[in-house]
């Protein structure tokens, strides 16, 4: 224990202080986001994909900008802004686009899961049990449930990241009640 602590204090990391009103008020606001995507998922998804277009477009605009003070990587900059811009503003104006980068997302997952679940299921065969292949071929059918209907899963998506949210936000409020009272 006494050695965790000494390489937590040569990072830095013991001055590292939340107050409690910190931990409370992302509670709150992790709750609240939660209820909305359990409530209200497609107002609440199109809310934050546009959310995200606003950061691409800003970025994008940046990008640019950061042109007029240094001209290194000019290239790259240049191309990252003008991409920004493009993809913020088709956010905004296609209707369909948070659905679309929804289904992306949830394709990425089913890719990740079939290869989390090949692991698991190597791994099985090395002596992990068979606890550990139920889990990889549990895996690697999610994954491929995934891939086959992307859509589907961007539907069922934000409830639930609405159930994570709220039980999160609620861990964190705990949390951060119990800091104040110590």
């Amino acid at each position: 224990m006494e050695q965790v602590t000494a390489e937590y204090s040569r990072m830095g990391y013991e001055g590292l202080q939340v107050p409690w009103w910190v931990v409370v008020l992302e509670g709150i606001i992790t709750i609240i986001l939660g209820l909305f995507l359990l409530f209200e998922p497609v107002g609440t998804t199109i809310t934050l994909v546009q959310i995200l277009g606003i950061f691409w477009f800003l970025g994008g605009i940046l990008s640019i900008l950061s042109l007029l003070v240094d001209r290194e990587n000019m290239g790259w900059k240049l191309l990252s802004g003008l991409m920004g811009i493009l993809i913020g503003v088709i956010v905004f104006v296609y209707p369909f686009i948070p659905f679309a980068v929804l289904a992306l997302f949830v394709a990425l997952l089913g890719i990740l899961s079939i290869v989390y679940g090949a692991l698991r299921l190597a791994w099985a065969f090395k002596g992990g049990g068979l606890g550990t292949a139920i889990l990889g071929i549990l895996t690697i059918a999610l994954g491929i449930l995934l891939l086959v209907n992307p859509f589907a899963g961007a539907v069922v998506l934000p409830w639930i990241y609405g159930v994570f949210l709220t039980i999160g936000g609620i861990a964190a409020l705990v949390w951060g009640i119990r800091m104040r009272s110590e």
